[in-house]
């Protein structure tokens, strides 16, 4: 598959998250993102090891730890 830039709906379906989770992790997460004029795009790889190192858990947000 090539590597391209994904849209805020393409991001969310590959995680399974809604458009408004995405932009409130973009804030609250610092989900990486990059801003396109008015638009936010993201590449796969980088959202990806984010999501490996803990980036989207709960604990980061301030909410109930995650148990392990």
């Amino acid at each position: 598959m090539e590597d391209r830039w994904l849209s805020v709906e393409e991001i969310g379906t590959y995680l399974g998250i809604k458009r408004d989770t995405v932009y409130r992790w973009i804030t609250d997460k610092q989900m990486p993102a990059h801003r396109m004029g008015r638009l936010w795009k993201f590449k796969r790889d980088e959202v990806d090891e984010w999501v490996r190192k803990g980036g989207a858990s709960e604990d980061r947000s301030g909410g109930a730890p995650v148990e392990e």
